[in-house]
């Protein structure tokens, strides 16, 4: 794969720099990426990684733009409430670049389809509000050997972490939050509220994890979480020890 005149200009501060290169910036385009949430997460996310040349990126989200979005969800504008997200989200981010290959799912991911929507990229990043989507997606991950991002906010701390729980010694997102819970009774952004710019905090950092795992620049950073406080502020990084009997990749341990 050659990069084009066009290429070599538009992701030219990516090129320049010595651990992407071109080398890198042709793994970003020949890359697939899912994105589950076209929300607080999932707009900056979406554009950092259209912008930096992912070839081709599906989005899986049912939703539709309200008023009370518009706070942080910077893909979307007044315009656009009523509107659904993935139609919106496919005109913007078609702006942005317009030779990405865009491809939106307007369907609720659940244990029954979560196969066929997420399809086989080369990693999924997981920005939804609904905790137990987050463990169906992670578990899905784990099975089909995908890496996963997954990042949450609320109030005014984010977490972002990046899980291939298949490997030898690596969590997946169930190693880090366990079983001992009601998936369904977790409060969301609603119930909390969440400062607007935390939002774009995840979205964006989660699109650098993303790049990492697609470009293998930096150092690896699977199994590691990063919690950003914004009162405080301050940013720790943990790491997470992998359950040898976790529910999710317990019995998936491989190479």
């Amino acid at each position: 794969m050659s990069l084009t005149d066009d290429q070599l200009d538009r992701y030219a501060r990516h090129i320049v720099l010595k651990e992407i290169g071109g080398d890198g910036q042709k793994r970003l385009l020949g890359a697939e990426v899912t994105v589950i949430g076209a929300g607080g997460i999932g707009a900056p996310a979406l554009q950092y990684l259209a912008a930096a040349g992912i070839g081709r990126l599906r989005v899986i989200d049912d939703d539709t733009v309200s008023l009370d979005n518009l706070q942080r969800q910077i893909l979307f504008g007044t315009a656009d409430v009523g509107r659904g997200k993935i139609a919106v989200t496919g005109e913007a981010l078609a702006r942005l670049n317009p030779d990405l290959r865009f491809e939106g799912l307007a369907e609720r991911l659940t244990a029954a389809n979560v196969a066929a929507l997420i399809g086989t990229p080369d990693l999924v990043l997981d920005g939804c509000d609904n905790f137990a989507t987050r463990l169906i997606v992670s578990d899905h991950c784990t099975r089909a050997r995908i890496p996963l991002v997954s990042a949450a906010i609320g109030q005014f701390q984010a977490q972002i972490g990046t899980f291939r729980g298949w490997e030898t010694e690596r969590p997946c997102y169930r190693c880090f939050v366990g079983d001992a819970f009601d998936a369904d009774d977790c409060d969301t952004c609603s119930a909390l509220g969440v400062l607007g710019a935390m939002a774009g905090i995840a979205g964006s950092f989660a699109a650098l994890e993303a790049m990492r795992e697609i470009a293998g620049f930096g150092e690896r950073a699977a199994g590691k979480l990063h919690i950003f406080d914004g009162l405080r502020p301050e940013m720790r990084t943990i790491r997470i020890v992998k359950d040898p009997a976790c529910s999710g990749c317990g019995a998936q341990t491989g190479s």
